[in-house]
This record gives structure tokens, C-alpha cells and sequence, in this order.
């Protein structure tokens, strides 16, 4: 695989253990590795009806999935197996073979609906296998269907109700395809050959009469109409003789029914081509630590008792996300700034031009990465950590023009603080001297480049540090009169107290250099993270689109039919559709006005 471990064989996912169900870690531990957007493909069905085999074909295998050879249900719980898409490059194709429904030796069947629930909510196909013929005994065998917003809901809002729910779970749901094996029947319809793809249409229609009577009959059908975005049926010729089924995985294609073997390349070769990547609401893309933490969120609702919600699994996922988005950012930023930054800048300005690059650099990664970010915490969060990180460097820019500055001046100065202590300037006219020495040792120190921004400052520290030097030697000149030893103390106090001044407006245009930098800051943020909700208020008013013409096209094909209860009843998930999606877009405008 590109990223991730290789897989020469198949893990389980989840385990079934007495009805218990359980993550397994090193399934986990593989798909944490995947960084590319995976293609989830799930088989569901009775036990013992060749779900195995379908999946071994997409892993491009004779063998993985467990097949067995007898009545007895061979794979528990949910299996997984991840390998490279063989059509779409830098994608990982995830297989998801589960359990036999309906297997006697399990006694209690309750968690088959979960099992039929969590291979719903993994994957982007959703695979439903079953044997013969599509007839009321296949439907009755997919009850679990129905049952499916009393195990999910797509809405954490305690007051959503069913209408509600069930209305948003086209938005979520995978595409569904339905296998048919050992089919015996012609393609036929009074007369006239039809597709596989017309004859699952024929078999979803629904059944006119009175509501007691055809509810049964109905409910299945209009769940997977009504629930399923794009519906896909294959029908498949038994594979080889009665005699040979138990030898399957070791049978080459020439000793199969040749009808068989086109009917497995055609789904293989539309389920590579037409399979989409996994995403969640917002068009957000999930790979393989995304659908980790799904698996993990929707098993742990679960086992606690609770129901999987779809928009809680996605604030979940986001917190995870958005946090390691901040830091990425993060790490971003501060690698930017040491490539980009040499210390000691000479201007605070010089630092900051560097810092609103690698800032704005910054936010675009937190942006890429981050989704669902709930009133904008994990950006607030981003902001303050930036803010921080500018401030540290800031600090140890000043630093090391502090320390810089500190060895040059103790360098530069040596010479005179040697004479000093020699006594070259206790003699007559010695403070005259001190005074030029010093001045030419300025002069070499304002020469000597890149000193940084506290060059000024620490020469004024060290020169105020020699004040006593400087006052004994004046003092000490027998050439000075009394009066210009006065004259000469007024000046230097005049002269330090207009080295603090300049300091002082120093500092205050340090001060609102910060202030400029911080405000353009502000409004990068607001700049992107507008873009970055407008994006996402652009996705999901598609998505609720494309749910809604879903729903408006099956309420056509119900009218025509004369299904009047079950139209009004499409009505109310309709308007409850229509009614999200102009919230949406008044949400929208109000963006744009503001």
C-alpha cells in the first residue's frame, strides 16, 4: 500500500464475542497508518450465501475472506481487508465482509441489526446479498432495514423526530447494491427483457391496498427507496456445479460457468469505477484515522447503550481533527519562522513581515485540515497560539540583539576600560581624552552591522553603568575649572535624559507596530475562516439539494402509482428537507450581507 501496512490477508474489525461487540486494536493500528481517502465497500446477507467470495474478487484474491465449505457460519463479527484501489491511484479500497445474518447457531439474533447498521454507516456501498430471486422472502430477510431509524439517528437534537431523522439519512447513506446469487429466472417482464437495474425497480414498487394489509408488504421497499440515494442490482448464474461450490477458492475461472464469471468481472469492474470515497456531511473526505475514530464512536454509542448518532460521530471526529489541525499549524508556522528568521532582525517591522506570512501560511493549513469547528473554538484556540509563538520569538529576537550587543560592546570597550584602570586619564585634560576615546569607540560600535533591535538600548545600559568611571575622571581633571565640571554634569544629565526620551518613543512605536500587526491578524482570521464557512455552507446546501430532488423524484413515482398515505407521509420529510435547506440559505445571505 502507498500509506498504511500491507494487508496479505484480512483482520477483523469488529468482533462479536456472545453477542458483545468489540474494536479490535490492531485493525485499528492499520488503518490509523492509511493517510489516503478510502473507498468503503460492505457485504451484508444471510450466512452461507457466497458474501465471502464477492469480497475476496475486489481484493483481486481467490482466497482471504473466509468462505467455509459447509452450513456453518464461518465469519463473526465485521472483517476488514485494505489494499490499493486498483483504479483510483493514491486511494485505498476498504473491504467489509460481515457476518451471516440470520445464523441459527448465534440463538439470539438482536445484534444483526447493529451489524447491518454499522456496515450502513462505514462504508460508501453498501452491499445486500442474497439468494434466488428478489421476492417477499428476500424482503422479509432485509427487515433490518426497517428497523434503522430506531437503531440511527442523524440528528443529536433530543426533539428531532422521526420524520426529521429519517428525512436526512439520504444525505449520509451509501449507495446500495443488491446481489443476487444462483439467480435461475429469466429477465423478463410481461414479455419484454429488462435489466438487473429494471428488475430491482419492478421488485421495490410498491403494493396498493389497505394499510393493514400491505404495510409489511411495503415498508421494506419504501425504506430503500427512500433511504438509499442510488440503487444498483447483479444478478449472478451459480458458479459451478452443487459438487464444486466447497472447492470455490480453488477452482480457476475456466472451470466456472462462464456467465458467472462475466457477471463477477461486471460488478468488480463497476464497484471499482463508480464506488465513491467515503465523506461525511460537509463533503468532509474520510481516510483511515477518520474511519477509525467512526468505528470506535459508533461501536462505543453501542455498547453503552445508546444510539449512533451520525452528527455527534462528526463533532466527534471534528474535536480530533481540529486539534491536531491546530497543531500542525503550529509546527508549521514555527518551522517557517527558523527558516525565514535570522536573529537579531534590525527592525521590529523586518520580524513581523516575516511572522504575518508564515501566520497567513498557517491558518490555510489549520483551514485545509479543520471541519466543523463550532463556534470557531479551535481557531480562537489556533489565534492565541500564534499570538504566543509571535511573542516567544519576539522575546528571543530582543535577546539575542541583548547578548550580541553585550559581547561587542564588552569587546569594543576593552581598550578603554584597560586604560582606565592604568590611569591614562588621570592627568590633566584626561576627561577631554575619555570623552573622544569614547566617542570613536561609539562610532566603531554603530558601524559594526546586524546589532538588532536593542543596539541602542544596551549601549545606553553600558555607557550608564560607566557613569561613575566617567564622574570620577571628570572630577580628577585639574585642567576643568569648577564651573565647566558643572556645565559638563548638566550636559550629560540633559544627554541621558534625552537617550530615555528617545527610547521612550522607541517603544511606543514598537507599541503600535504590534497593535497594526495584531489587527491585520484579526482580520486574516476572519478573511479565511468566512471563506472557510462559506465553503462548507456551499457543500451542505448541495447536499441538502441533491437530498431533496431525491426525495421530490420518489413522491413523483408514489403519485403516479396512487400512493396517496405514503405521499403524504414523503411530504412531511419534504418539507422538513425544504425547511433546512432555507434556513441554509438565509444563513447564507446573512454571511454575505454581513
Amino acid at each position: 500500500m502507498a500509506s498504511g501496512v500491507p494487508m496479505p490477508a484480512p483482520v477483523c474489525l469488529i468482533e462479536n464475542i456472545e453477542g458483545q461487540l468489540i474494536v479490535n486494536q490492531k485493525s485499528l493500528e492499520i488503518l490509523s497508518s492509511i493517510t489516503e481517502p478510502v473507498v468503503v465497500v460492505a457485504i451484508v446477507g444471510l450466512y452461507r450465501t457466497g458474501k465471502s467470495y464477492l469480497m475476496n474478487k475486489l481484493a483481486g484474491k481467490k482466497s482471504g475472506f473466509s468462505l467455509g465449505s459447509t452450513v456453518q457460519s464461518h465469519t463473526k463479527g465485521i472483517w476488514m481487508w485494505c489494499v490499493p484501489h486498483p483504479k483510483k491511484p493514491n486511494h485505498t479500497l476498504v473491504l467489509l465482509d460481515t457476518e451471516g445474518l440470520g445464523d441459527v447457531e448465534k440463538g439470539d439474533n438482536k445484534n444483526d441489526t447493529w451489524i447491518f447498521a454499522l456496515a450502513v454507516l462505514l462504508s460508501s456501498t453498501f452491499v445486500y446479498n442474497s439468494m434466488g430471486t428478489i421476492n417477499q422472502q428476500a424482503m422479509d430477510q432485509l427487515h433490518y432495514v426497517t428497523e434503522l431509524t430506531e437503531r440511527i439517528k442523524s440528528k443529536s437534537a433530543p426533539n428531532t423526530d422521526e420524520i426529521e431523522n429519517s428525512s436526512e439519512f439520504v444525505s449520509f447513506f451509501p449507495e446500495f447494491v443488491w446481489t443476487v446469487r444462483d439467480f435461475t429466472l429469466e429477465l423478463d417482464i410481461d414479455g419484454k427483457p429488462v435489466t438487473p437495474d429494471e428488475y430491482l425497480e419492478m421488485a421495490l414498487k410498491l403494493q396498493q391496498g389497505k394499510p393493514e394489509e400491505v404495510k409489511m408488504y411495503n415498508l421494506p421497499r419504501q425504506c430503500i427507496r427512500q433511504f438509499f440515494p442510488n440503487k444498483k442490482c447483479f444478478i449472478f448464474d451459480q458458479p459451478a456445479h452443487r459438487k464444486k461450490l466447497s472447492q470455490l477458492e480453488t477452482l480457476h475461472d475456466s472451470e466456472l460457468d462462464p456467465e458467472f464469471v462475466e457477471q463477477v468481472e461486471n460488478f468488480c469492474s463497476y464497484a471499482f469505477q463508480h464506488s465513491n470515497v467515503k465523506t461525511l456531511q460537509g463533503g468532509i473526505t474520510v481516510n483511515g484515522p477518520r474511519l477509525e475514530n467512526l468505528v470506535l464512536t459508533y461501536v462505543m454509542a453501542i455498547t453503552s447503550g445508546d444510539m449512533p448518532c451520525m452528527e455527534n460521530a462528526v463533532l466527534a471526529l471534528a474535536q480530533i481533527e481540529n486539534s491536531a489541525a491546530v497543531q500542525r499549524a503550529i509546527t508549521h508556522y514555527e518551522e517557517m519562522m527558523k527558516q525565514k528568521v535570522q536573529f537579531p532582525t534590525e527592525t521590529l517591522r523586518e520580524l513581523l513581515n516575516i511572522h504575518a506570512a508564515c501566520e497567513r501560511a498557517a491558518i490555510e493549513v489549520f483551514f485545509q485540515d479543520s471541519f466543523k469547528d463550532v463556534d470557531q473554538k479551535f481557531q480562537k484556540e489556533l489565534a492565541n497560539q500564534l499570538d504566543a509563538k509571535r511573542d516567544a520569538f519576539c522575546n528571543q529576537n530582543l535577546k539575542e540583539s541583548r547578548e550580541q550587543c553585550r559581547a561587542l560592546l564588552q569587546d569594543i570597550f576593552r581598550p578603554l576600560e584597560e586604560a582606565v584602570q592604568q590611569g591614562d586619564f588621570s592627568k590633566p585634560g584626561g576627561y577631554g581624552l575619555f570623552l573622544q576615546k569614547t566617542k570613536e569607540l561609539k562610532e566603531k560600535y554603530y558601524q559594526e552591522p546586524r546589532k538588532g533591535m536593542q543596539a541602542e538600548q544596551t549601549l545606553q545600559e553600558y555607557l550608564k553603568s560607566k557613569e561613575d568611571v566617567a564622574d570620577a575622571i571628570r572630577q580628577a581633571d585639574q585642567s576643568l575649572s569648577a564651573k565647566e565640571k558643572d556645565i559638563e554634569s548638566k550636559r550629560v544629565k540633559a544627554q541621558a535624559a534625552e537617550a530615555a526620551a528617545k527610547q521612550l518613543e522607541e517603544i511606543h512605536k514598537k507599541n503600535q507596530e504590534m497593535m497594526e500587526q495584531k489587527e491585520k491578524s484579526h482580520q486574516e482570521h476572519i478573511k479565511q475562516v468566512t471563506e472557510k464557512m462559506e465553503s462548507e455552507r456551499k457543500q451542505l446546501i448541495a447536499e441538502q439539494e441533491r437530498a431533496l430532488a431525491l426525495k421530490l423524484k420518489e413522491q413523483e413515482l408514489l403519485l403516479k402509482g396512487g400512493f396517496a398515505k405514503e405521499t403524504e407521509e414523503l411530504q412531511k420529510q419534504i418539507k422538513a428537507l425544504e425547511n433546512r435547506l432555507n434556513e441554509s440559505k438565509k444563513k447564507r445571505d446573512h454571511c454575505i450581507i454581513c
